[in-house]
C-alpha cells in the first residue's frame, strides 16, 4: 500500500550516475528527517531520479546534503524543492514510479 505523502514538501534530484544517487540519498536521509519516496532509473542513460518527502526545512536540508556529496562524483542534471505541491500534482508523482 502506498504511503500518504499529502501535505509534505517534495524534493527531487536527478544525477547522471545511478550509484551516485544512492550515495546522495544516503547523505540526504542522514541529514534530515525525510522519507525516500522512490528512485527511478533513467530510461536512456545510467542516471536516476530520487524523490523524497518531508517538511520544507527537512527536505531543503536533505537536498543540500545530497547535492553537496553528489557534485564531486556525478553530474547533477537538476534538483528542486516544491514546498507545497498542488493537490493535482500528487498523482503525477506516482505515474512513472509505479510502471
Amino acid at each position: 500500500m502506498a504511503e500518504n505523502y499529502n501535505g509534505m514538501a517534495v524534493g527531487i534530484f536527478e544525477l547522471d550516475s545511478f550509484a551516485a544517487c544512492f550515495v546522495a540519498l544516503d547523505a540526504a536521509s542522514k541529514a534530515a528527517n525525510v522519507k525516500i519516496q522512490n528512485i527511478e532509473r533513467n530510461r536512456l542513460g545510467a542516471g536516476a531520479c530520487v524523490k523524497m518527502r518531508g517538511s520544507v526545512s527537512d527536505v531543503t536540508a536533505a537536498m543540500e546534503a545530497a547535492i553537496h556529496v553528489a557534485e564531486p562524483i556525478s553530474k547533477v542534471v537538476s534538483h528542486t524543492v516544491i514546498a507545497s505541491p498542488a493537490h493535482d500534482t500528487e498523482p503525477a508523482m506516482y505515474m512513472t514510479a509505479n510502471k
